[in-house]
Parts: structure tokens; sequence; C-alpha cells
């Protein structure tokens, strides 16, 4: 017999599932967007995807959202792929991190300098 993996729930209780509708936020339509285009240009599979998921481990399921697993999955398939590196992802999001927390922020600091 195979022992099952951490995140092989088939056929285990689930508990209660939230079947009622809901809206997402902007950011997980970005992130479902980016894995599709990345994926239909062959950056990497939902297999990929999938596989970092898997790699993750229990903790993950725990701890982070649905998209939030999606992101890390997507961003480590890109890094994989060499679409970009850590340092330069690092370097872009202090970039825009400096922009300010809202829109109305990184309007004021883009008109300082």
């Amino acid at each position: 017999m195979t022992e099952r993996s951490w995140h092989d729930m088939g056929g285990l209780p689930a508990g209660e599932m939230d079947f009622s509708q809901h809206d997402f936020a902007l950011w997980e339509k970005r992130v479902d967007a980016l894995m599709t285009l990345a994926t239909s240009r062959g950056m990497f599979t939902v297999d990929g995807l999938r596989r970092v998921l898997e790699d993750m481990g229990p903790e993950a399921f725990e701890t982070l959202t649905y998209y939030e697993r999606w992101i890390e999955s997507v961003t480590r398939n890109l890094v994989e792929a060499g679409a970009f590196t850590p340092a330069e992802l690092a370097e872009k999001l202090a970039q825009v991190k400096a922009r300010g927390a809202t829109y109305g922020e990184a309007s004021l600091g883009a008109s300082d300098g």
C-alpha cells in the first residue's frame, strides 16, 4: 500500500464547505491573469504550478490563502523559467513599496521627482 502524501486529501472528511459566491480582490484576479499568461506562453505548466504548491508543505495550506499560495508558486516557476531573478524581483518590490500604500500616495510621490 502506498502511503498518502500530506496534500492528498481525497476521501478524507473536509468539514463544512462554503459554496456562497464572493467577489475576488483585484490582486487575486491579477494572480489568475498572470498564471494564465505565463502558462499560455509556455513559461510553466499547470503541473509546475501544482509541483510548487505541493513542495510548500502543510503549513502553507494552513496559513496562506488560495491566491497567496498561487502567487508563491507562479513566482517560483517564473524564476525557474528565467523570467526574472530573485534580486530583480526584490528590487521591483522595493520600488513598488516606495510608491506608497495607495494610488493617491503613489501619485504624490510621482510629482515629487
